[in-house]
């Protein structure tokens, strides 16, 4: 409610070309709630925006943007000034920036900041973007080891303004090979005679600079860290990876497992921020997946055709049974592919996650197939067609819920990631299994000649 008076202020103020009184209320706002108010500002007014903050209100108001949301606003904002406000970025999210704009526009700006800045940039824009070079900052306070405490204080003092943080202060030797670390309380309480070698923890975890992003983020995650440092193959330090940097992996790479679980490319965002026909070119395939899938679910179905003549009630049950199988595997496959993710599932445990999501879906396939069939017995009085339902429902549920299992975990071993098994194609697996189930146990149990013709067309 607060943001939606600011916005209606800013807009009259605006109109009315009351500058004075737009920075006023800029001035005293938080850079996040600026974010959240330019969302609903016309673009021809956020090049105002941005010429009224000052440059670390502006640069601070770029940075709570989404990458992909800062588009729109470079191309409003005056170079020159955009210049000076990527100068004032962190380096981290200078790399993620220039990584989402055309390569001309990266060229032009590239080429109007200083020297040292372009040299940085061009050496750490090469590193995959999804790797803990990518997502590193350089901006870090870094002690030499043989340096007294009371001479590396003097140190943080100098540099620490320019860091990202300074709770964690790494110790290196005069080639930058990392040694170990110590946090700033340590640092202060210590001795002012003491040499950094002699109080700093040497045991460090770090990590490869072309460590995915995500095992990464789980390191921070593990050891609740602040920062993570990230080195070469010959543990020369390189930069930094901050603990809101990996919340914000996390969060990209929760999406897009959720993305892949539901059928949709990654890349594809709602319709309220692309258009439509980008939109539909981008799930088209995973539909055409799904349309195939129930098209030999329709091929079985037309293949027992004679039983369902003879039995109509048969079809009666076929929904419900595909539709709860389909079901229970979707949330075996959930809970798969963020165990893995989150490496809660690990080979050693993994074992023991598969026989006890099995036995999990026996339970269940049991209580729903006495459910159903209780239903089947009250509804058709036939007890023999109760039985062949309830016992298809109790095999398909344990199916589903050892495939929604298995399937993410074969995609882990040969290094694929697991959110790919995604529910079209565990839905499809889970539909046709289920459904030759049914059909065969009704073949056998209920006395109906076999007389299955698949491909009739």
């Amino acid at each position: 409610m607060k943001n939606e008076r600011e916005v209606a202020l800013l807009k009259q103020l605006i109109l009315s070309r009351k500058t004075d009184e737009i920075k006023r209320i800029l001035s005293r706002l938080h850079p996040a709630d600026i974010a959240e108010i330019l969302e609903e500002v016309k673009d021809e007014n956020k090049k105002v925006f941005f010429e009224l903050m000052d440059l670390e209100k502006a640069t601070e108001v770029l940075e709570e943007l989404e990458p992909e949301e800062r588009i729109p606003y470079i191309e409003s904002i005056p170079e020159m000034h955009l210049v000076k406000i990527l100068e004032n970025m962190s380096v981290d999210e200078i790399i993620d920036l220039l990584q989402k704009l055309p390569d001309e526009k990266v060229e032009k700006l590239m080429a109007k900041l200083p020297q040292e800045h372009q040299q940085e940039l061009k050496s750490l824009i090469k590193l995959a973007q999804d790797s803990a070079g990518g997502i590193m900052t350089t901006d870090y306070v870094y002690l030499y080891a043989d340096k007294t405490v009371e001479e590396a204080i003097e140190d943080v003092r100098k540099f620490g303004k320019e860091a990202e943080t300074i709770y964690y202060l790494y110790v290196v030797d005069k080639e930058k090979h990392l040694l170990g670390v110590l946090s700033l309380r340590e640092l202060i309480a210590a001795p002012r005679n003491k040499r950094i070698s002699e109080i700093m923890h040497k045991k460090v975890v770090s990590v490869r600079v072309d460590e995915d992003q995500e095992k990464v983020a789980q390191l921070i995650s593990k050891y609740s860290l602040l920062a993570i440092p990230v080195v070469d193959e010959e543990n020369h330090i390189l930069g930094i990876v901050t603990v809101d940097d990996a919340m914000d992996v996390l969060e990209e790479e929760t999406t897009e497992d959720i993305h892949k679980l539901a059928g949709i490319t990654p890349e594809d965002e709602i319709l309220l921020t692309t258009n439509i026909l980008g939109a539909v070119k981008k799930r088209l395939p995973w539909l055409v997946v799904c349309l195939l899938g129930d098209l030999i679910s329709g091929v079985v179905i037309d293949g027992y055709s004679t039983v369902l003549e003879k039995v109509m009630a048969v079809a009666f049950f076929i929904p419900v049974l595909m539709a709860t199988a389909g079901n229970v595997g979707t949330q075996s496959l959930a809970l798969s592919v963020r165990g893995l993710a989150t490496g809660e599932i690990s080979i050693k445990n993994v074992m023991k996650f598969l026989v006890g999501e099995t036995f999990g879906g026996m339970f269940v396939g049991v209580s729903c197939g006495a459910i159903i069939a209780t239903v089947a017995a009250l509804w058709q009085k036939d007890i023999n067609l109760s039985l062949v339902v309830g016992a298809s429902m109790s095999i398909a549920i344990m199916f589903s819920a050892f495939i929604g299992v298995l399937i993410p975990l074969i995609f882990y071993k040969i290094k694929v990631d697991p959110a790919v098994a995604s529910g079209p194609f565990i839905t499809t697996i889970i539909d046709v299994t289920a459904l030759l189930i049914y059909f065969a146990l009704t073949v056998t149990f209920l006395g109906i000649k076999k007389t299955v013709a698949f491909g009739r067309f």
